[in-house]
């Protein structure tokens, strides 16, 4: 097994894709932004699908985080279902709002929406990830 290095925060894929994490003081909640890059595109001169569902993971994922409030943890996901509702073009600003929906000591349900430009839903997804306590 290969020694644990210290966890990054942000982890170099937020950094990369361009994702920030600009709200997670409620339990149980997060808001990230981040905006189409061109280099992120698919052959139709539109965002790739596979990129939205990275952004809606690192909410979602950040939302499981923050409800397991008093305890250390890491969350692993389980299962991801994405719905696309509208194509992102290069240069919009996306905005993921992620919240757990139901959760407890090992598992939490988690939904997010992505919306384009402040105003049109792009992106629907539900998430259930599991959780594995750290020192």
């Amino acid at each position: 097994m290969a020694p644990r290095r210290p966890i990054q925060v942000p982890p170099n894929c937020d950094l990369t894709l361009g994702m920030k994490c600009v709200d997670k003081s409620t339990p149980g909640r997060s808001v990230w932004e981040m905006v189409a890059a061109e280099e992120f595109a698919n052959p139709a001169g539109i965002l790739q699908g596979g990129l939205l569902g990275a952004f809606a993971d690192s909410a979602m994922g950040a939302a499981a985080v923050t409800h397991a409030v008093g305890r250390k943890v890491f969350v692993a996901n389980a299962e991801m279902k994405i719905s696309f509702l509208g194509a992102v073009a290069i240069g919009d600003v996306l905005v993921c709002e992620a919240a757990v929906i139901s959760g407890g000591s090992r598992v939490a349900f988690v939904e997010s929406s992505i919306t384009a430009n402040g105003d049109r839903l792009v992106g629907r997804t539900s998430s259930t990830y599991l959780y594995r306590d750290r020192q």
